[in-house]
């Protein structure tokens, strides 16, 4: 101290600047010792006190000339790691740097020194053996995979360096004394190593570990590609896939190994069997822990740093695969995204964030000491002393208390995130399913929790278990299988929408059709609130049932309650949408099936809350139509990137919906009525529009393995399906006016601008607009509505004894001709009524226009139009056809006929 002290006074350093370095030298002995060591370095750190090393300029520092003598050269690589290493301490200590500052710089110091090791050693082998070629003659260079922290671009200030090296292709050198290229590269991967890792005077650079490579320390210290390729798909086991997670190429060409390493990683598939991979590591660490004392270990401890590296890489290994954003290094990072897709609670994320950067800048203040790998807290009086310094700490318990609030989150927060719910109590549910209790017993004891059909249930499950899809499921499959069926027959017991007996044969049947994907019996093993959930579901629509049967992937869903059961949000679904789409550019499958996904799984949410939460009528198409929106919306941007041939980056293009899309009344199964206009002067137009909606259209009603988006219909473009397939805006005004038939207008009548650009949506509007307030003639127009109703009724007619909700007299479609009628008819008066506000809304401004003479009348309308769009609901649910016995809902259809009779008279009733 009093050494640097004379030192800065010498220089006359400022005061604030000298007390920085000073207040570093009395944390740090290693600091003290650099700088007295190294005075002419003190002016350096003071020159650049106030600079951030970004990766360029570390690099830079790095630039050594090529003909050193290899002692120079190692000196100078080690001398810019502490000169590193100080600025950084002096930095970090004075609040003048943050975390990320630290593990940035200390990464780039890591790959800048890597990189000049290799550069300055490949020259030197290059001159003896010639340069490494693969049998076509394409240079080869040597390939450095960064594990762990470094990978991640968080490296420690003191950290080993986990690392892999590889090439890409067999073949030799081009030399006289020509070497094979692997011979090549383990020689000069020895040479790096040692560069890096011997302590010589000026000290080390990083300390290196190549235990991860392939096979261990048993195995070559470089691979090729090929067969890296072998080893990971024959003998990769379930810790590499956790270490490779972070694995990145830090020196050398990356496509080809990032390529070959991605599907060991990350599953195609929701892979939930990482639980229990992940857990058994945890187990195998925590016992290492306790045999080793490492209570005092703030990473490997209890609540210390690894716990939250693994809830981070839990998540990864799980949705890797389906979520792509997850295929990233830092853990903030993939804990932010976490929280913005919903999987983590946000205000959880930024305490558990927050933990993890006190634990990782302790972790670093540990290390600034003596430059030393420890993550272990000091022991003695001198070493917690100058820790307490670096803290600001007065005394070692009140550091503790500080340090335990941390620990105890992050505890609380991973032992919540790998629960092992151990079942009790379900010996008799256990018996029962075994079939180790005989069938009489399991009747007696299946009647006592409500189940009606005790002799049924009990030969359903023997069949079941004895069942050869069953007996050929692999052992872990059918232990799951054995922990959830006593857990299925104790929750079918407890639903109230119908019988115990239902409940569980819907989800047997749904749990036979997923059992030979091991990933979903472990996902509803390692969570039974989401089984209790899906039994639910299942007791209260089988359609629920057969959906997520259809698409087993959805129930991941089922694990947020949060997201679950929260209202779509068509902005938010629209930005996630969109980002999954550019995250998969390139590859048309893989979006196609992620834009299925997407729908499917948040059809299954608003479903979900139909049923448990008694959303309104009004929600459930608002949201259904919204989801379809965005849908059509991402899908117009995503067909035309993928467009091979175009002639400008933004279509002039528009997508209008009707029918139900239109009137914002979708419903479960609804398809979309829809058709195209462009408004585009280029030569080319008519024949890129026509392909782009054609393209459209097929990718909608593509069957893919992720199943069908919807299925469209497009006969309500001008001319039917005669017609083109998209028109100009220019012709479409020009039909309609002069050549669309009266049902095409009526159909205007809710017809909408759903997605494309805007100012084709606001001329579709304006030709919307100057049809419906076109003056008409009453009497034919009323002949003309009567007769098109007239041909559907005959198109559709009812079984006898049978009320169809649609198309039966006093039905829904009569309700929609009456406004239609009523739009149509009054639109020149009252262009208010030109507005899309949906058939009900339609009803009560006629009302009050005096259009219909009695208030009450169109009160009563709209309500049996509410009542059947909510049983149509209703028998979607429950995977039925909206048809019921001609007995029930006289009510509605007799106050329906009676409006239709006063607007449309006795031309109606002879066809009742």
């Amino acid at each position: 101290m009093q050494q640097l002290a004379q030192i800065l006074t010498e220089k006359q350093v400022a005061s604030t600047e000298a007390a920085y370095l000073l207040h570093a030298a009395a944390c740090s002995p290693f600091f003290a010792r650099f700088v007295t060591k190294h005075p002419d370095f003190v002016t350096d750190l003071l020159d650049n006190l106030y600079k951030t090393y970004k990766t360029q300029d570390v690099k830079d520092l790095f630039l050594i000339e090529k003909n050193s003598e290899e002692s120079v050269f190692l000196q100078q690589i080690r001398l810019i790691r502490q000169r590193l290493m100080a600025h950084l301490i002096v930095r970090d200590l004075n609040g003048l740097a943050d975390f990320a500052e630290v593990v940035e710089t200390t990464s780039a110091l890591a790959e800048s020194a890597i990189a000049a090791a290799i550069t300055f050693y490949h020259a030197r082998l290059a001159d003896i053996y010639g340069q490494p070629c693969s049998a076509k003659g394409a240079p080869q260079q040597l390939i450095v995979v960064g594990m762990g922290k470094l990978g991640g671009r968080e490296l420690n200030v003191s950290s080993d360096i986990d690392l892999i090296f590889a090439y890409e292709e067999e073949g030799n050198t081009n030399g006289e004394k020509s070497i094979s290229n692997q011979d090549f590269f383990t020689r000069l991967g020895k040479k790096v190593i040692v560069a890096l890792d011997e302590v010589r005077a000026e000290g080390f650079v990083f300390r290196v570990d190549m235990r991860l490579r392939p096979f261990g320390s048993e195995g070559a210290l470089v691979c090729n590609l090929d067969a890296l390729e072998d080893y990971y798909q024959n003998y990769g086991r379930e810790w590499e896939r956790y270490a490779w997670i972070k694995g990145r190429v830090v020196h050398g060409p990356d496509a080809a190994l990032t390529r070959l390493i991605k599907p060991f990683v990350f599953r195609k598939y929701l892979d939930f069997n990482a639980y229990a991979s992940m857990r058994d590591l945890k187990l195998q660490i925590q016992r290492d822990v306790l045999q080793r004392k490492l209570s005092d270990n703030i990473k490997l401890g209890r609540g210390g740093i690894r716990e939250v590296e693994f809830i981070a890489q839990l998540f990864q290994l799980i949705r890797g695969g389906q979520v792509p954003d997850l295929q990233i290094k830092p853990t903030l990072a993939v804990l932010d995204c976490l929280a913005m897709r919903g999987m983590l609670p946000a205000d959880e994320v930024s305490a558990l964030k927050q933990s993890y950067v006190y634990l990782r800048n302790l972790e670093h203040r540990l290390m600034y000491i003596d430059d030393q790998q420890t993550q272990d807290l000091p022991e003695s009086e001198t070493y917690r002393g100058y820790l307490l310094q670096m803290l600001k700490q007065p005394d070692w318990s009140s550091f503790i208390v500080e340090l335990n609030l941390h620990r105890d989150r992050i505890q609380r927060f991973f032992d919540e995130t790998f629960k092992d719910e151990q079942q009790q109590d379900l010996q008799q549910e256990t018996a029962v399913w075994q079939g180790t209790l005989s069938a009489a017993d399991s009747e007696q004891w299946l009647a006592a929790q409500g189940y009606t059909r005790g002799s049924d249930i009990v030969h359903l499950l023997q069949q079941t278990r004895a069942s050869q899809r069953i007996q050929q499921l692999p052992e872990q499959s059918r232990r799951r299988l054995d922990q959830l069926m006593p857990l299925l027959l104790r929750e079918a017991a407890q639903q109230q929408s119908t019988t115990p007996d239902t409940a569980l044969i819907r989800t047997l049947d749904l749990l036979e059709s997923i059992c030979r994907r091991a990933s979903y019996l472990a996902l509803l093993a390692e969570f039974p609130d989401a089984l209790s959930l899906i039994v639910k579901l299942c007791a209260a629509s089988p359609w629920i049932a057969q959906y997520v049967s259809a698409h087993p992937i959805l129930l991941d869903e089922l694990l947020n309650k949060q997201t679950l059961f929260k209202r779509l949000d068509a902005a938010q679904l629209k930005t996630e949408l969109l980002s999954q789409m550019q995250a998969l550019h390139g590859d048309v499958e893989a979006q196609m099936d992620a834009m299925r996904h997407f729908k499917h799984a948040s059809v299954l949410k608003i479903a979900a809350q139909d049923v448990m939460t008694a959303l309104s009528l009004e929600a459930i198409s608002d949201d259904l139509s919204a989801l379809a929106d965005v849908i059509l919306q991402v899908s117009v941007q995503t067909v035309w990137q993928n467009l091979a041939i175009k002639h400008r980056d933004t279509p002039q293009f528009a997508v209008i919906g009707y029918g139900k899309l239109g009137g914002k009344e979708l419903g479960y199964l609804s398809d979309l009525d829809i058709i195209f206009l462009y408004e585009d002067d280029a030569e080319q137009a008519p024949e890129v529009y026509a392909r782009f909606a054609q393209r459209l259209n097929t990718w909608f009603n593509t069957l893919t393995n992720a199943g069908l988006l919807y299925e469209t219909d497009l006969q309500l473009r001008p001319d039917g399906n005669s017609g083109l397939l998209v028109s100009t805006v220019a012709a479409f005004r020009e039909y309609q006016h002069h050549k669309a038939w009266v049902w095409e207008h009526q159909a205007l009548t809710r017809a909408r601008f759903v997605a494309g650009l805007e100012h084709i949506g606001a001329a579709f509007e304006q030709i919307r607009r100057e049809i419906i307030v076109q003056p008409r003639d009453a009497t034919a127009l009323k002949q003309d509505i009567v007769h098109m109703r007239e041909k559907m009724r005959e198109a559709h007619k009812s079984k006898l004894g049978r009320f169809d909700l649609k198309q039966g007299p006093g039905g829904i479609i009569d309700v929609e001709f009456m406004v239609q009628y009523l739009v149509l008819l009054h639109g020149a008066k009252h262009p208010g009524l030109a507005e899309n506000i949906g058939n009900i809304g339609l009803l009560e401004r006629c009302a009050e226009l005096g259009l219909i003479d009695s208030a009450t009348m169109a009160e009563a309308v709209a309500a049996a139009y509410r009542e059947y769009r909510r049983l149509i609901h209703h028998t979607k649910l429950q995977g039925q056809d909206a048809i019921v016995e001609d007995a029930e809902l006289l009510p509605q259809r007799t106050v329906v006929k009676a409006l239709w009779q006063k607007l449309l008279g006795q031309q109606f009733l002879g066809q009742v």
